[in-house]
């Protein structure tokens, strides 16, 4: 995905300084904090895709039973705010 759209924001002191901990925590650039950030409130990208995977990883056995595909699907579907990834 090519980065090539600026975006100027303001924002308080506080909320600087919770980027700039996040940042030296984990290493990452502010603006890929920022980014998936956004991503995860407003689903798509691969914030929403790694959320739909650990929730799937996340679900208890099924004592042996097959899991139905198609509510499997339905609930990726809902957390991923409803866009069919899984068509293409």
């Amino acid at each position: 995905m090519a980065l090539d759209q600026r975006l100027q924001v303001l924002i308080d002191e506080e909320r600087l300084g919770r980027l700039r901990r996040e940042s030296e925590r984990t290493g990452a650039p502010i603006g890929a904090i920022v980014r998936d950030a956004i991503d995860e409130r407003l689903g798509g990208g691969e914030a929403a895709r790694r959320a739909a995977a650990r929730a799937l990883l996340a679900e208890p056995l099924l004592e042996g039973r097959e899991p139905d595909w198609e509510d499997v699907k339905a609930e990726m579907l809902d957390e991923l705010g409803g866009v069919d990834h899984l068509a293409r």
